[in-house]
């Protein structure tokens, strides 16, 4: 009944020196199922961690953060991360972020990501306004990064990033909002937690709730759609047996283009937007 009960036994986990040989076989699983293998770090980790990753197989890093920026400060021994230096160095696309504005957005495009996380990760779970007052009003945040990336685009004669929505979004229609915004591509946590596949069992937290000192995320547990948990076909795919937007994700996009008239992604991201109170 004490959730912080979950939080401290997350936080005493996170103790536990790192096992490369632990990390490679969890990667292995994942790069065993034939699919895209992506791995997150912290910037303040990056450097660390980044060779096992990609011994292990990783074909894309992502560097998250609350908030980061192209170059970083410490008081400590360690040398900072310069992000455009340490993606420069390696042979795989990174994606980084979160950003929040045009300024930052363009700031990390120019490190030579391949793609800019929007947002923090706000979701159910997430504290991290109530701890830190720190939030981003996601459509502003992606109207603006989209902005970047047009302007970047211009810049370096064709070179694209994308702009991916982490926060905010918590059905389908979020998801029709964020692309209709300007996201390429959106994240999703808790949509995910709740398929009957997902080895958490209904369980969702983010990497925040394991901080050693400042905790941002509760463990929430995620009550079952319709008559049951849904498999995750079911959840991004149909069909849905529930009215609340958490089943059948990418089938309601697709009616959401069919109704304001589009079939095409890049094209809906032009579609006209109001401002409603």
């Amino acid at each position: 009944d004490d959730p912080t009960v979950v939080v401290r036994l997350l936080q005493e986990l996170h103790t536990a020196p790192i096992d490369p040989a632990l990390l490679a076989e969890a990667l292995r699983g994942v790069r065993e199922a034939g699919v895209t293998v992506a791995a997150r770090v912290s910037p303040q980790r990056a450097r660390e961690l980044t060779g096992h990753l990609l011994a292990a197989g990783v074909e894309i890093l992502v560097v998250q953060g609350t908030i980061i920026s192209a170059e970083h400060v410490s008081t400590e021994a360690a040398e900072p991360l310069n992000l455009k230096q340490f993606i420069a160095e390696l042979d795989v696309p990174v994606v980084a972020g979160g950003v929040g504005d045009y300024r930052t957005a363009m700031h990390l495009m120019r490190t030579g990501a391949a793609g800019v996380l929007v947002g923090y990760g706000e979701s159910l779970a997430t504290t991290t306004d109530a701890v830190l007052g720190i939030g981003v009003p996601m459509a502003t945040a992606i109207v603006d990064a989209a902005a970047a990336r047009r302007d970047y685009l211009d810049e370096t004669g064709g070179r694209y990033v994308h702009v991916i929505a982490d926060g905010g979004i918590f059905g389908s229609g979020d998801i029709a909002k964020a692309i209709a915004c300007g996201a390429d591509a959106v994240m999703l946590g808790e949509q995910l937690a709740e398929a009957e596949e997902a080895p958490g069992g209904g369980l969702y937290w983010t990497p925040a709730a394991a901080h050693p000192s400042l905790p941002r995320s509760d463990v929430i547990g995620l009550g079952p759609s319709g008559l049951g948990r849904q498999s995750l076909d079911s959840v991004l795919f149909g069909p849905s047996d529930s009215p609340d937007g958490t089943v059948n994700l990418f089938g309601a996009l697709r009616r959401a283009m069919a109704k304001t008239g589009y079939s095409d992604l890049k094209e809906f991201q032009r579609v006209g937007l109001t401002i409603r109170g």
